[in-house]
Order: C-alpha cells, then structure tokens, then sequence
C-alpha cells in the first residue's frame, strides 16, 4: 500500500492510466500544469496533492491548491464579504500587502470596481524530506515509469515526515505581518487550513483567547477535515474560529506591523479581474 494518497488530483485507490496522467501533469485544482516542481528537474511536476502520516496513516494534504476543491473554500467566506445581488464574485490571487502577498481575495466586483473584499491564505503542511521517493515507489507499482537499479534501492529507503513546528510558526508570523492591515481597513483575513494543524497550532501556541468564529473579528480561522471514502478523498468545513489583530500578535507574543492604504490593494484588484479570476462553483 501506498503512503500517496492522491496523485496529480486522482485517488492511487484506483486503477487508472497513470501513465497518461503522469504524463499530462495536470492539477484539476488549478485547471492547468501541477505548478509543484522539482528544483532538479523544473520540467518535472511533484503533482502529490496529500499522503498518509504516521502510524495510524492519517491522510494529510500537502499541497495548498488541494484546498480548492469545489472552490468551496471560497463559498464559505461570503458571509463575511458585502456583496449585492448583481455583482460578480471574483477570485483574485497574489496581491501584494505588508508583509507578503495574500494567496486569493474574494472580491464583490461591480462594473469592474471593487466593492468589497476578504483575503483568503492557504496552509497546508510542510514536509521534512521528500515525499518523492513515495511517489515514484508508487509509480513502480503501477508500471508507469521505469528507474534504473541504483534509483530504485534508494526510493526503497527515503523516508518523510510532518514539519509541524515549522509550518505553524511560520504562517502564524506570516499572519501577524498582514492582519493589521485588514483590521484597519475593516477586512477579514481568512486562514484555511486542515483541521490537524489548527488543532497543533491551539496545543502548541497560545490559543485560549481565539474564540468561537466572530463577524467583528478580522482575523478568522477556517478548518477542514479530509476524509476518505472509497478511495476518494474530500473536503469538508470542520470549524470556524476568530481573533482580532493583537490577537494573533498574541499568539507569537509580538507587536503589530505597518499599515496598508485601501487604495493600493483596491487598484491591484482591479487591474488583475478578467474573464479567468471570476468565481464559478461547478
């Protein structure tokens, strides 16, 4: 049995030609090329979308464009977005704020002016090693590619693991340095991410004061959990919590960042709308 658990958004469960999926290197998360690529090989996509951990091979997804699924993710934060009927949601990645960039906004568009907006982050775990030797030990099995000997006895051997510590310090400092932003502008930024590492990050860091999910709150916590069925892996919202700004700086025991002006992510929101950033739910 595999640790894969999915493979370019199929389920390794099932008998497919994966030989023409390998090939393709298509991500149906993201309707184009898996951007997830070796640094060895660039032309080469990983395409692992979530493996199984540990003793108990909890299923674990490892890539963030995994979270897309159904673009449900985003149909959950409307609550938290002013939008009238007539106007177009749009789905708006990689814009710039202090600190970073933001993953998605989903954004209220009326007549191509931004009428509102809510930032959506995505998080999923960092792995220690490589979860490619498990994939090409899987792709052995199922005759899709072919290794010379050397290769092989080392795809027996590698190993992976969870990188907890790291991935939740990390997106917690990442936070910290863009919340400020959202609450001055009166915004919500939202966290979405799997429900064993919010549970880590509320063990592990100083949670007690993020409370049950609140509108007035900018800073809000989504989690899913990813369950199995007959080999087919899905998405389903687990919990909403919520903190405000010196919440989070709470969190890590920080003080609070610089301000963005609501004119300089509005205009980037406009210039990047179109045709392909506009919200569809299939």
């Amino acid at each position: 049995m595999t640790d894969v658990l999915e493979l370019f958004g199929e389920s390794t469960a099932k008998a497919m030609d994966w030989k023409t999926i390998v090939e393709r290197q298509h991500c149906p998360f993201l309707g184009r090329k898996c951007i997830k690529i070796r640094k060895s090989t660039p032309d080469i996509s990983i395409g692992t979308c979530s493996v199984a951990h540990g003793r108990r091979k909890r299923p674990m997804v490892i890539c963030p464009f995994r979270l897309l699924e159904r673009r449900q993710i985003f149909v959950d934060c409307l609550h938290l977005l002013s939008h009238e009927p007539g106007h177009e949601l749009h789905v708006v990645p990689e814009v710039a704020v202090p600190g970073g960039s933001v993953d998605y906004f989903l954004t209220s568009v009326d007549a191509d002016k931004v009428v509102d907006f809510v930032g959506v982050e995505l998080q999923t775990m960092d792995t220690t090693g490589s979860v490619w030797p498990a994939r090409q030990r899987f792709l052995q099995t199922v005759s899709a590619t072919g290794f010379v000997a050397d290769e092989r006895a080392q795809y027996r051997t590698t190993t992976y693991g969870m990188n907890w510590k790291m991935t939740a310090k990390t997106i917690l400092v990442q936070l910290h340095h863009k919340i400020q932003t959202f609450e001055a502008l009166g915004r919500h930024l939202v966290l979405v991410t799997q429900s064993e590492l919010l549970d880590y990050l509320k063990v592990n860091f100083a949670f007690d004061h993020v409370t049950t999910a609140r509108r007035q709150h900018a800073m809000q916590f989504h989690s899913y959990s990813f369950r199995g069925k007959d080999g087919t892996y899905t998405l389903g919202l687990s919990s909403r919590l919520s903190t405000d700004a010196d919440g989070v700086g709470t969190c890590l025991g920080l003080k609070a960042e610089p301000k963005m002006e609501m004119d300089g992510i509005v205009a980037q929101l406009e210039r990047k709308i179109s045709a392909q950033t506009l919200l569809q739910v299939a």
